[in-house]
């Protein structure tokens, strides 16, 4: 049985995608650990924040791509048009449903608390979406991670 060959192969695609969103999660992580001083591990499993793990992930799956089959395939352009969709769906749709939710919530406290009553569901998720600034640092933090993976050997 031979060798399962990993460079320049889907398997490095598959691994630089999947390394690209844990690794913003990670980040996620890591950065709450500072700010708040304490562990908070449902950070990992929750969308939104610095950086985008969505686009981090599949602008690292295109760039890969992009170093396998090269720049100009049609493979390439598939993915990079898939990874635009994602991007825009992170800062926009799900950024203004996360609005939403906020401004939902606010109501609905503000209700309850001037009619005594019982709030009538629990609170909606507000941290949906990502701001331009946390997709960028997403793609930024995608196109390393495959130019570190696909130039390893090179590296070090």
């Amino acid at each position: 049985m031979g060798e399962i060959q990993f460079y320049n192969t889907g398997y490095e695609a598959i691994f630089c995608g999947i390394m690209g969103a844990v690794i913003a999660q990670v980040i996620k992580v890591i950065t709450y650990i500072f700010i708040h001083k304490r562990i908070n591990f449902k950070i990992f499993t929750t969308t939104g924040g610095m950086p985008s793990s969505h686009t981090a992930g599949v602008i690292a799956l295109s760039t890969s791509i992009g170093l396998i089959d090269g720049f100009d395939s049609l493979i390439f352009a598939v993915s990079l048009g898939f990874s635009l969709i994602v991007m825009q769906d992170a800062s926009g749709v799900r950024r203004a449903a996360g609005k939403t939710a906020a401004t939902l919530n606010r109501l609905v406290d503000e209700f309850v608390q001037k009619n005594h009553e019982v709030k009538p569901y629990a609170t909606l998720k507000e941290l949906l979406g990502h701001t331009p600034l946390e997709v960028f640092c997403g793609m930024i933090l995608g196109i390393i991670i495959p130019l570190v993976v696909h130039f390893w050997d090179k590296l070090i």
